[in-house]
């Protein structure tokens, strides 16, 4: 990798495992075959015990409801990142939020994309903004209090985000310390949330190595399509470069595989490789393809308001519940 913005020659993740059928592995490794289009269940239902298989192959321990918070603050800071659209970051930084705070935890997102694609997912309008994130990066006299709105969600506050973003990235090359202009803006928050999660654009460029160098933990959304599968060694690549730079704090929270489908082939050999790659830092909860999504990113609400028993709503739950598992402090 050429710095830490430019090309690189990532390796391509590992082959695929062929496992012959009627084989012993081929018998062991099962999949469940059902979508959850049908809304009938949700992933809640498989963390009942670690017997049963889910779907990354693995047995699917039970996930505790975190415990509540008395006294909040020192937040725990995420960023949502993949250098590749159509992922499902804003889906997840949005549902993921919602969900934590739905189990009492404060939570600020942080709109860090240009496209505001997280602003019109809770129902705003992002050109009739007065003060946006790039108002807080580049003007001394800007306030995390003048920019932070209500997200409607109670316990959930957002940072907004427009197209003036895109000019910020210019704007700050010339900055000193330009790396850390989202770490320093962010500082007043901390004493204020539990969980500051960061929907970053998809691309590696100077914003999202300012979110990765203001973050303690990274999760890394991740299409179960091969396509999507490609480019993770090379966010991993900046993410090591970042640690060791940057943020020696830095640390991967988990991947997790999204859009999945579990009546292809496709999608499950997809998701086995992942785990072949990454190992435990796969999350064992999986995000599966449903309507629901679409439906409640036209109505500017989380899935965990505009359908709260579905199986959409249940996955990112039980994600919730999975990463307090992995925040011990959060």
């Amino acid at each position: 990798m050429v710095g830490i913005y430019g090309g690189s020659s990532a390796p391509d993740m590992p082959p695929r495992v062929q496992i012959p059928l009627g084989s012993e592995d081929a018998m062991t490794l099962q999949f469940p075959t059902s979508d959850d289009v049908s809304e009938s269940e949700g992933p809640a239902a498989k963390a009942s015990g670690s017997s049963k298989l889910g779907p990354t192959g693995r047995p699917m321990p039970s996930f505790p409801v975190p415990k509540p918070i008395e006294v909040h603050g020192q937040a725990r800071v995420v960023s949502m990142c993949n250098q590749k659209g159509g992922v499902g970051k804003t889906t997840t930084t949005i549902n993921l939020g919602a969900a934590l705070a739905e189990f009492g935890r404060k939570v600020l997102l942080v709109d860090f994309d240009p496209q505001g694609s997280l602003s019109v997912g809770l129902g705003l309008n992002p050109h009739e903004m007065d003060s946006t994130i790039y108002n807080l990066l580049l003007d001394r006299d800007t306030t995390l209090a003048d920019v932070v709105v209500p997200s409607g969600i109670p316990g959930m506050d957002l940072l907004p985000s427009n197209i003036d973003l895109s000019a910020a990235e210019v704007q700050l090359v010339h900055e000193v310390a330009r790396e850390q202009t989202l770490q320093r803006v962010l500082a007043p928050a901390l004493a204020d949330y539990d969980i500051i999660l960061i929907d970053c654009q998809p691309s590696l460029g100077l914003l999202t190595v300012n979110a990765l160098t203001a973050s303690h933990g990274v999760i890394v959304p991740l299409e179960c399509e091969y396509f999507a599968l490609r480019g993770v060694a090379l966010l991993k690549q900046t993410i090591d470069k970042v640690k060791e730079r940057l943020n020696p704090a830095l640390e991967i929270d988990g991947v997790l595989g999204t859009m999945y489908d579990g009546r292809t082939l496709h999608g499950r050999e997809v998701l086995e490789r992942l785990v072949q790659a990454w190992g435990d830092q796969v999350f064992h909860t999986v995000i599966r393809r449903t309507v629901k999504f679409s439906d409640s990113t036209v109505a500017g609400e989380p899935i965990t308001s505009y359908a709260s028993s579905s199986s959409g709503a249940e996955a990112y739950r039980q994600l919730a519940r999975e990463v307090a598992l992995r925040w011990p402090d959060a």
